[in-house]
């Protein structure tokens, strides 16, 4: 899969702007703030539906305009299809495949991308919120339909609290009849939505450990060994942990005890985690049990990587989950490679891991890469290279015409 592609009105600092990508290597080189990072958020964003910087769509579109457009055409095989999103102020975006109408969703049915931006850091030093996301976001690119699972539960436990939060504030700890029935009917549906993410989570942590393993001595070609585990509000296989177990040496990066554990019995612990902390949800006026308050614990050799790993390490971390996950896709994939997008990787990288990291992904089908000095790219690969300057395409050998895909 590669996008061959891509045009922008009125996006970010872009008033229009048509790119042309060929396969293998795709370099945009140019100084920091002039629009590198602008053109791969607008590109991943028809894998999600999101940007990885900003939570809404509002600061997408280009200050002063009200519609902004983003077409892209994806070649996958020998099938060539072409996508489209148009973001109106004030009203739903709207999609088109083939200049069809389509649910926005459909979209992320028929492209796949990989990004690591220098936001991603936050994954591994970040708060668990951060964690979370990267694990529901990588659940959704290998099963797109998950996204109305992740949408439900919110919604569930938004309805809840708020039901614990009326009993807090009207007659501490109590419920009439009827809003005791309504928390029941917001128990069964946490639950049924909160195991199935918790089991999705499993099974992408499960399958994903081979390739982290793998992707971090690609990295840094050390016996560092990498190290994944989720602490479950909803488990009760967990008691205690913390991220001193890394510390103690007991974590179990073969999972185990966690994937191998079927829905019938993740339900029924569920609903006891539910029964066990009842009291303290009413004092707190809260939902306290769920897929919303679990936590992954990333580690290198027993110890957490927050709190512990340098900056280097970190960085290492990162990228080596990003370049596992990419990894898993493409095994899995029916499509092909996802496309791989590399936002300002090599300027944190020393020269051998940058070569290092070059020779593990060198044959996906295409990599984008942002750079803002040239002398940060290994030159020991041939880049089909676009400059871009003040949001604009300034490298006439690479640009499109303008006009419709």
């Amino acid at each position: 899969m590669r996008v061959t592609k891509l045009v922008l009105r009125n996006w970010r600092n872009y008033q229009e702007a048509t790119i042309s990508l060929g396969a293998g290597p795709q370099l945009f080189l140019g100084r920091n703030g002039q629009g590198k990072t602008n053109i791969i958020e607008a590109i991943g964003y028809f894998n999600s539906l999101s940007s990885h910087r900003v939570a809404s769509d509002g600061p997408l579109m280009r200050v002063g305009d009200t519609n902004t457009v983003v077409r892209m055409r994806v070649l996958s095989g020998t099938r060539e299809v072409s996508l489209e999103l148009e973001f109106n102020q004030g009203r739903p975006k709207r999609a088109q495949i083939n200049g069809n109408r389509v649910q926005p969703r459909e979209l992320t049915r028929w492209f796949t991308s990989v990004l690591f931006a220098p936001e991603d850091l936050a994954i591994v030093k970040g708060d668990p919120a951060t964690r979370r996301a990267f694990l529901d976001e990588a659940i959704v690119t290998r099963v797109p339909a998950f996204a109305a699972t992740l949408r439900d539960y919110a919604q569930v436990v938004k309805q809840r609290s708020a039901l614990l939060k009326n009993a807090r504030a009207n007659s501490y700890g109590s419920l009439s009849g009827s809003n005791l029935a309504m928390l029941d009917v917001w128990d069964e549906q946490l639950t049924d939505f909160g195991t199935r993410i918790m089991a999705e989570r499993r099974r992408l942590i499960s399958d994903l450990m081979p390739y982290l393993r793998d992707s971090y001595q690609n990295l840094v070609n050390n016996d560092h060994r990498p190290e994944l585990m989720l602490a479950e509000t909803g488990s009760l296989l967990q008691p205690g942990f913390t991220p001193e177990t890394f510390v103690a040496g007991e974590s179990d990066t073969n999972f185990d005890h966690l994937s191998n554990v079927s829905r019938e019995t993740l339900m029924k612990d569920f609903t006891e985690a539910l029964k066990q902390r009842r009291s303290e949800e009413f004092d707190r006026g809260m939902t306290l049990v769920g897929s919303h308050r679990d936590e992954l614990f990333i580690g290198l050799n027993s110890l957490p990587v927050k709190g512990y790993a340098s900056h280097g390490e970190s960085w290492s971390m990162a990228l080596a989950l990003k370049l596992a996950f990419a990894n898993l896709v493409r095994d899995e994939s029916t499509t092909g490679d996802p496309v791989l997008i590399l936002d300002d990787v090599f300027a944190e990288l020393d020269g051998e891991r940058r070569s290092r990291l070059l020779a593990a992904v060198g044959d996906y089908e295409q990599i984008i890469v942002t750079a803002a000095v040239a002398a940060d790219v290994p030159n020991n690969q041939h880049w089909n290279t676009t400059e871009i300057s003040h949001g604009r395409v300034v490298s006439p050998e690479n640009s499109g015409e303008e006009g419709e895909l």
